[in-house]
């Protein structure tokens, strides 16, 4: 028995640069001795709080006690607006005949309005599972999430495939004993991100969906043998 499991954000989604620009616009207000873009750059795949957490402790100032919530809603209005699938998702998910979930470091309601309007959510289908940080303690980058998705789905770890796009989600996949694959095909992504997914623990590194089903047989091939 073999699970394929999905990130959202940046994998199935080309969100990072739409939450990107809105955590820019309220933290250039709040913490304005910060070089935002530079330490965001670094804290991709985190969830909100922890992003919010991580660069108030880099500043002399104090985040309002609702920062979390305001970036929050206000990411999933202009998500609601803007958002796109990532290039040839919907086919690829078609594609794997292998049982599937979704595996996400945001809260369960931007996910799955996520999935709606963009139409995945018919490619998976209505029962395909959806793990979210609301449902641990420790989210990603900590293995928590992977673990318990493991365990609900009633699969080992090592047959579970992987798809991340950031260093935060491959380190907590790769930690919980799952094959992880690398993707960098979303729109936010720089050139040196494939070298940091390899350290992090990427088995594979996948630059568009088209080439998602090779893999997911190569790696078949590769845990049966």
């Amino acid at each position: 028995m073999k699970a394929v499991i999905f990130d959202c954000d940046g994998v199935l989604v080309d969100s990072e640069a739409l939450a990107e620009g809105v955590l820019e616009e309220y933290l250039g207000r709040w913490l304005p001795d910060l070089n935002i873009a530079e330490r965001l750059g670094q804290a991709l795949g985190m969830t909100t709080g922890d992003i919010l957490k991580h660069l108030e402790q880099h500043s002399v100032y104090t985040l309002p006690d609702n920062a979390t919530e305001q970036v929050d809603s206000t990411i999933e209005a202009r998500l609601a607006r803007e958002l796109t699938p990532v290039a040839g998702a919907h086919d690829a998910v078609l594609a794997i005949p292998l049982a599937k979930a979704v595996v996400s470091n945001s809260r369960r309601q931007r996910v799955v309005a996520s999935l709606a309007c963009t139409q995945l959510a018919d490619a998976f289908g209505k029962d395909t599972p959806i793990f979210t940080a609301d449902q641990v303690a420790n989210p990603k980058p900590d293995p928590a999430l992977y673990l318990l998705a493991a365990t609900q789905l009633g699969y080992l770890p090592g047959n579970c495939l992987v798809i991340e796009d950031s260093v935060a989600g491959v380190t907590a996949a790769h930690a919980a004993g799952m094959c992880v694959i690398g993707f960098v095909g979303a729109s936010h992504v720089d050139a040196e991100q494939p070298a940091r997914l390899l350290d992090a623990g990427a088995w594979r590194i996948l630059e568009h969906m088209q080439g998602l089903n090779a893999l997911v047989n190569e790696w078949q091939v590769r845990i049966a043998s």
